[in-house]
């Protein structure tokens, strides 16, 4: 059996303003409607529909959105602090029951883009006879397109008899003559950081290389909590795990790494350029997403989503357009992204870290409006969903229902709402709003008061376990 191990950790700061710490790039419908996570589930699930994901406590309602979306069930871990990859890894092999470390994991990063599906699942099962010997882990080499300095490399060895390669090592993000070395040598692939082995083997080789690491995550699993599909580590000895990737705590040590060569479309969409080059470019070279508009530009790359942009003379630039932060670059300094959202968080700009539009586990809010003694928002609740019984100390609140049904408790009242009705929520007096229907709910709500900060709510009851 193949279990599919998502690893859903990173901030992806190099494509800010629309992945955010709050909201990273995995999550963000990138492709069409559809997130990086949700297409990395529907993919894996050619090869099994249960899987394990690793993520933050932070994101765990994201997790599961996008879990329901893609029809896929399993567990999700749940780390406190991220750890990177080696740790992230460990607590997966190690939450397979001990009877069952023979099964194959498939490690694989949350954020990448292969569009084809079924090239996918074919080399990872012409891969999992190769995996299941003992001590074996496969890895995955991209046939490098350019001398990139952005991705580490695999270097080839000889052929095996089950025509899969021996590694001869890692080059890890190279300076761009090195890259070009490694290119024209035609013996080096870019590392897509996919891995197939058994728990066992996984385990074992952390056991022999970064015994530091598993010890941490043999302690956090002891203390095991579960919450529904929720799985918790004891937080403590992650915080005090060591941070280091997979590559550095094991691959590069490991005696036995076999390599095979996937050679079909791959994208870890790491950076604003490699976003660009999911669209078509004009006659031009210009890229537009959205709402964007180039006259007499060259190589200029427009995401405008919400309203439009217009570019006038503009050549190799990066334009990115969000409701509440713009970024305009020069395609040459793209890797510099995480420098500014570095300089943003240091001078506590929220945009650095926050979107206007707030994820929550019963929908989502959109701060369309904020004034000294208001604050106007747009909610959705999700079918079947409900905030908490709640109320506030210093802001009263005006409901008017756009669209859908709403089930309303104020005080001892409980009563229906529907599209054009409205209600008021006195300061004090406990609420909840319920979603009872089939569609989304949505509705503007209007805030007044002295203060109208998000931890003014005293919670009562909650169906998400906030109270």
């Amino acid at each position: 059996m193949i279990i599919p191990v998502i690893l859903c950790g990173g901030s992806g700061t190099r494509l800010w303003p629309i992945s955010r710490q709050s909201f990273p790039k995995q999550f963000v419908p990138l492709i069409g409607s559809k997130s990086l996570f949700q297409l990395t589930l529907e993919r894996v699930s050619l090869i099994n529909s249960n899987v394990i994901c690793v993520a933050s406590e932070e994101h765990r309602f994201l997790v599961s959105d996008a879990m329901r979306l893609a029809k896929i069930h399993g567990t999700v871990l749940l780390e406190t602090v991220a750890r990177n990859t080696a740790a992230a890894m460990a607590l997966a092999a190690l939450s397979v029951p001990v009877e069952k470390r023979k099964d194959l994991l498939l490690f694989c990063p949350s954020d990448h883009f292969i569009p084809d599906f079924i090239a996918f699942e074919k080399v990872v099962r012409q891969a999992a006879a190769t995996a299941a010997k003992g001590g074996v882990i496969v890895t995955f080499g991209i046939p490098p397109t350019f001398p990139s300095t952005a991705y580490g490399y695999i270097r080839q060895g000889y052929v095996r008899p089950d025509d899969a390669f021996s590694v001869e090592g890692f080059t890890e993000k190279p300076a761009h003559d090195v890259a070009q070395a490694l290119l024209l040598s035609g013996k080096a692939f870019w590392n897509a950081g996919i891995y197939l082995c058994s728990a066992q083997t996984l385990l074992d080789a952390l056991e022999k290389h970064s015994l530091d690491i598993l010890k941490s995550c043999q302690q956090a699993m002891q203390g095991v909590t579960l919450d529904g599909n929720f799985m918790r580590p004891l937080p403590q000895p992650i915080e005090a795990c060591r941070s280091e990737s997979i590559d550095y705590a094991v691959m590069e040590h490991h005696a036995n790494v076999v390599m095979l060569t996937f050679a079909s479309s791959w994208s870890d969409v790491g950076s604003w350029t490699s976003v660009a080059a999911l669209t078509s470019p004009d006659d031009q070279g210009n890229r537009i997403h959205g709402q964007g508009h180039a006259m007499h530009s060259s190589n200029t790359f427009v995401y405008a989503p919400y309203r439009p942009v217009v570019v006038l003379g503009t050549q190799d630039l990066l334009i990115i357009d969000t409701p509440d932060a713009l970024l305009i670059a020069a395609s040459s300094h793209e890797e510099q992204v995480k420098e500014v959202v570095a300089t943003l968080a240091a001078g506590n700009i929220t945009q650095s870290v926050l979107h206007r539009k707030v994820i929550r586990p019963w929908g989502a809010f959109d701060s369309v409006d904020k004034g000294e003694r208001h604050q106007v928002k747009r909610i959705t609740i999700l079918p079947g969903a409900k905030i908490s019984l709640q109320k506030h100390h210093y802001r009263a609140e005006h409901w008017i229902i756009v669209k859908g049904t709403a089930l309303i408790t104020r005080g001892e009242e409980v009563f229906l709402l529907t599209e054009n009705q409205s209600t008021f929520i006195p300061l004090g007096v406990k609420h909840r709003l319920e979603n009872p229907g089939n569609t989304d709910l949505e509705l503007i709500e209007v805030q007044s008061g002295s203060y109208l900060g998000e931890d003014d709510i005293v919670r009562f009851e909650d169906t998400y376990g906030r109270v």
